[in-house]
């Protein structure tokens, strides 16, 4: 294997590592639709469609992955859902 072969591969696992964090959102029996949908619009920068559509995966299955990304940008997202009185997770 060459040096650029291993550097490449190399490149490769550090991209995998980067962004290989989800964050999660469960459901509740406090908050509402609109509550959900507009914290999901502010937060994660959704748009309202994406917003409806992510808050009835969350009431039907359980849960939903609303963002991916690298755990330094989710972080202050989740802190931020959790303080909103949501239930969320970094994955």
């Amino acid at each position: 294997m060459s040096v650029i072969e291993k550097t490449q591969e190399i490149a490769q696992v550090e991209e995998l590592l980067v962004d290989n964090y989800d964050l999660v959102l469960y459901n509740d029996d406090v908050n509402t639709f609109d509550h959900v949908i507009n914290q999901l619009v502010k937060y994660c920068d959704h748009n309202v469609i994406q917003a409806e559509q992510c808050a009835y995966i969350v009431h039907y299955n359980g849960k939903c992955q609303v963002k991916h990304g690298e755990f330094e940008q989710l972080k202050p997202i989740c802190e931020a859902l959790l303080e909103k009185g949501l239930t969320a997770k970094i994955q």
